[in-house]
C-alpha cells in the first residue's frame, strides 16, 4: 500500500508531563529528540508527543507515502489545504494539510 495511517503525534503544553504519563498509565516507552519531541514506543502504533512553538492544537494522524510529491498533489486535488509547506525532520520529509472537514493531518515520506 502506498499511503498507509502511520503514526500519531500528540501535542502538548508540557512533554516531559504527557510522556510520563503515558508511561505511567499505559507502559510506553520514549524516545527523547531533544527538549520539544519524544518518540513514543510499545504503544501499538507509532506516535510522538510534540511541545514545540509551532505544533499542530489537536492530535494529529501521519500518513506515510512513498510518493510525497504524488501525495501533495493527490491531496491539494481532492481539496485538502495545506497548513505547513513540505519540510525535514530527522525521519525524513513531511508537510502538513487540512482535509475539507477540519482535520489536520501529516503527510511523510522515510529517509529508510
Amino acid at each position: 500500500m502506498a499511503d498507509k495511517l502511520d503514526y500519531v503525534e500528540f501535542p502538548s503544553t508540557d512533554r516531559e508531563a504527557t510522556s510520563s504519563f503515558f508511561e505511567a498509565a499505559f507502559g510506553w516507552g520514549r524516545i527523547s529528540y531533544g527538549p520539544v519531541y519524544d518518540a513514543l514506543s510499545d504503544a501499538g502504533i507509532d506516535g510522538g508527543v510534540d511541545g514545540s512553538e509551532g505544533r499542530v492544537a489537536a492530535t494529529m494522524a501521519v500518513v506515510q507515502t512513498d510518493d510525497l510529491d504524488a501525495a501533495e498533489a493527490r491531496v491539494i486535488a481532492a481539496g485538502g489545504v495545506i497548513t505547513r509547506a513540505q519540510y525535514d525532520f530527522p525521519g525524513g520529509r513531511r508537510f502538513h494539510f487540512r482535509e475539507p472537514g477540519g482535520n489536520e493531518l501529516a503527510v511523510y515520506i522515510s529517509r529508510e
